[in-house]
């Protein structure tokens, strides 16, 4: 009779100690964004992250933090980027294109430089679901984004249990 195979569990731990962040925030939709950024904040405080350990930069709305992200993150100066922002549907397709390149030019950016960049953007129908989704009391995007972070930032660590690159051959 066999065993059962048990798989090993691979996870990262929420701690910020001695790790660096960038935080990218849109300004437009501030009344939402700047609850994600109190909420991002204090989950860094509470995972140990001290007053040095962030750079928060303010862009002009959520088609600009693919860039603010990618500069931050090519750096090398950071673990992890956290973009915030926050798009409401109106009554014209802008919302698909600036929600679309936003997510799409986020994840570029996060595949460009190995460093993770995450995507902290709400991107609802109604005012209503932003404001809910930004309170501070309940499910505030902006405390999870930066949990995403510090879990993909102990993922990514070397480990002995990570894999192995292949040695790149010089000979072709």
């Amino acid at each position: 009779m066999s065993e059962k195979l048990q798989p090993g569990k691979i996870s990262g731990k929420l701690t910020a100690h001695g790790l660096r962040f960038a935080i990218a925030v849109s300004r437009f939709n501030s009344f939402i964004t700047e609850r994600l950024l109190a909420a991002a904040v204090d989950a860094l405080e509470r995972s140990g992250a001290k007053s040095g350990d962030v750079d928060v930069v303010h862009v002009p709305g959520a088609f600009e933090l693919p860039l603010a992200a990618k500069m931050f993150a090519a750096s090398g100066a950071v673990e992890a980027v956290v973009a915030l922002g926050c798009v409401i549907r109106g009554d014209t397709p802008h919302f698909d294109y600036v929600a679309g390149e936003c997510a799409r030019g986020l994840m570029d950016a996060g595949l460009a430089t190995g460093v993770p960049v995450i995507f902290g953007v709400l991107t609802t129908e109604t005012r209503a679901q932003a404001e809910e989704r930004a309170d501070v009391g309940r499910m505030n995007k902006g405390g999870e984004s930066l949990e995403a972070a510090l879990e993909m930032i102990q993922l990514l660590a070397p480990s002995p249990r990570a894999p192995r690159q292949r040695a790149r051959s010089s000979k072709r």
